[in-house]
Order: C-alpha cells, then structure tokens, then sequence
C-alpha cells in the first residue's frame, strides 16, 4: 500500500519521499488511516517498525487542517521515557514538517539541562511538546506551559515509561489533561502493566499488533562467542581488528562497567566513549554526537542506549554483557541492521551465563550457534549451584561467583 492511500496530504507525502520512505511499514498502515479517523490507538510493535513516523505524520496532518491561534495553543503532547528518544522525537517532526506550508512549533522538553532555555524556548506557546514526564511537571507548575488544550496524547515506549517509575508522574499528567483527547498508546510489549494503563487511558481503542510482522529490517546475524570472563576486552579487540568495523555500540551492564570498559578500550589504542545515565545531558548529547560524527570508534553503553536511537549506517552491536531480560536482547540488536543495511550482533557468553542466553533463545525462538575463536578458548565452568534446602543466603552471590572465575584464572584481566 502506498503513502498515497493513507490520506496525507501532498506536503508530508513530499517529506516522506525525499527522505527515501517508499512504502509504508505495517505499523505505519495500520495506524495511520485510524488516527485521521480520530480513534484511540494501542499498538504494540518491535523495534526498527518505523512507529514515530506512525504517529508524527498523522499529527502533522490533522495540525495542518486546523486554523492557527495566537498565542500558540498545545495541541498534541508525545511523551517518552528518555532524553534520546525525546530529541529523536522532535527530529523526525523537523523532517516531517519542512514542506507544510504553516510549520508547526514543536519543542521537546527534557531532563538533565536547565529549564531556563526551555522556559524561553515556550515563550509564545508550543503546537506540538515532546516530552519526559519530569520535567513536563516542573513546566506546567512553573506555569511556562499549560496542558488544557492537547487534543492528541502519545505515549511512546509505554512499557519503559511505567518500568522507569514515571508511573505517579503519569497519572499526575493525565489529570490536567482535557477529558475529551485522543491517546495513542505504543508498547514493545503487551505486559499486564501497560494493559492496565491502557484500559484506564483508551476509549474502544484500534489495537494493533504487528510486533511478529516483517519490517524494513534485514535479518541481522547473531553470534554466540564462548569465553571467558577477563578476557572479553582482548576478544573485542580481536573481532574490531579482523573485522574493520568502522563503529561498534558495545553493551554492558552498569555504569561502572561502561566507564571501566572505555577506559581499557582507550589504553590499548582504541577510541572509546562510555554513555549511560550517570553522565548529564549535555555529556550524553556530546558522547552521541561524536559517535554518530565516527569521531570515536567504540560506544560503551548501558540500555539507555538500547531503545529509540538510531544511528545510521552502525555495522555491529556487542553484548559484552548479556541484557538482564530477554526483550531487551531484542532492543539492543536492533540498533543495527536499520534501513535495509546490514548488521551483525555479537554475544560474549561466559560460563555462568550460558544458561541465561539459552533463556533467551527459547523466548525468542531463534538458537544461535555457540562459537569458539582460537586464543580465546574459554577455561571457566559455570560455579556449582549449592542446594540451599530453601535457606536464604547460602546460595553463592554473583560477587562470590566472579571472584571464584578471577581465582581460576589467576585473576587475570
């Protein structure tokens, strides 16, 4: 089905062509033809499906038939769970817009950097906000910005949102909210939790599932390298060497391990950059900035990066940590592969997580053959699990268990 049929008018249907959209996705036919229509919308779909353009367009067009007012009023607020994900938001809308003929003004409105540019940047009144839920609040208590005439709410990543602790945030901003809007609900995942929100929040919803469909994104190809502990930062220098890889965006587990990793990256020649929400806006924008410019080779990054970033052209992801559940394995390999590019992922498995990678495997349906690299055969077994008898406590921690791998292998690093 082509654009054409979805009811856009010529301006965004010029937009989406010169930025290279030649059909639209699933997610995209699906919703966009309903929220024209006015309905409400619960869409759950996998990353790379192409959501945002799912719901910019169809706000730009019902903006775009509306009369202007002066002051500006607030007419649509998209709500995200990350500072990323906002600035990608408001992007797409920059490319969306360009050739209507009366621009809307969106500002994106975030935490992490001073409110005051923001304050000013409302001066006058916004169309379209993008929003995280704090700072949303400080706006509106600041009174810089006033939700009583949005007419369309979107709440994108609604999962991550409610797994981030904005629930409170978010019941506090649907109660200064007209009654009478339409809601756009979007979720990687149907969990009871985002069910319930949506069952509070949605009128006779269209709901959508196209999380299992093919998108625009090639089939990526997953690796599985056994080894051991200490020695992932010499296999990952191992594999950027033989392979070339302009860029790789590398996963860890915490903000520790992002800075510790980057900084051995860095001593053995490698140019290096940890991202994870310790560092503060402004460090993050730079850190991103500087990847996406190839100024830096290698981003070391917890989840914050695994969702809504899109980066161009990325040839490789690393897990150098397994992700703590298994759809966020999904998340993090999907910032490869986008936009009909290739990509490869490649999974570090030592020996206490080869049951949880084959956890993994089993929810996704997909089992990845395990591979070993000569030099880097790995040494370590997994640590015996104690029978407990249901005592709490003497079951090995995850430090204990580390330390007995260092201990086996001279505690090497």
């Amino acid at each position: 089905m082509p654009f054409l049929s979805l009811g856009l008018s010529a301006p965004l249907l010029r937009a989406v062509a010169e930025l290279g959209y030649r059909e639209p996705t699933a997610i995209q036919t699906a919703v966009i033809a309903d929220v024209l229509a006015g309905r409400d919308v619960w869409a759950k779909a996998s990353t790379g499906a192409g959501k945002t353009a799912a719901f910019v367009l169809p706000i730009l067009e019902a903006w775009s038939r509306r009369e202007g007012t002066s002051p500006r009023q607030l007419q649509a607020l998209i709500l995200v769970p990350t500072r990323e994900l906002a600035k990608q938001t408001l992007d797409a809308i920059a490319a969306l817009r360009r050739f209507l003929p009366r621009r809307p003004k969106a500002v994106a409105v975030l935490g992490g950097v001073s409110i005051n540019p923001q304050m000013m940047e409302l001066r006058g009144g916004a169309d379209l906000v993008v929003a995280t839920p704090g700072r949303l609040l400080d706006l509106v208590a600041s009174n810089a910005l006033s939700l009583a005439s949005v007419s369309q709410l979107v709440l994108d990543e609604a999962d991550r949102l409610l797994d981030q602790g904005f629930a409170d945030e978010l019941a506090r901003i649907v109660a200064l909210l007209p009654p009478t809007r339409q809601t756009l609900l979007f979720s990687a995942t149907f969990s009871p939790e985002v069910s319930s929100l949506a069952a509070r929040l949605l009128r006779a919803p269209a709901q959508v599932d196209v999380s299992d469909m093919p998108t625009e994104v090639p089939a990526i190809a997953q690796r599985a390298i056994e080894v051991d502990t200490p020695r992932r930062t010499q296999l990952l220098r191992h594999l950027l060497d033989t392979h070339g890889w302009e860029r790789a965006l590398v996963f860890v587990a915490t903000t520790h391990a992002a800075e510790h990793v980057a900084t051995k990256l860095r001593a053995i020649g490698i140019d290096a950059i940890a991202l994870h929400g310790g560092l503060s806006q402004g460090a993050r924008t730079r850190a991103l900035d500087q990847f996406r410019a190839s100024r830096v080779r290698v981003l070391v990054a917890t989840d914050l990066a695994s969702r809504g970033l899109d980066i161009t052209g990325l040839p490789a992801v690393i897990n150098y940590d397994l992700p703590r559940s298994a759809s966020d394995y999904v998340h993090r390999i999907g910032r490869t592969g986008r936009a009909g590019e290739q990509g490869v992922a490649v999974s570090f498995i030592t020996a206490d997580l080869r049951a949880h990678f084959g956890l993994i495997e089993r929810t996704h349906q997909h089992y990845v053959v395990r591979e070993r690299l000569a030099g880097f055969e790995p040494t370590e077994e997994p640590a015996p699990v104690v029978a407990t008898g249901g005592v709490k406590g003497t079951r090995p921690s995850k430090k204990d268990k580390l330390r007995a791998a260092a201990a086996r292998t001279g505690g090497q690093r």
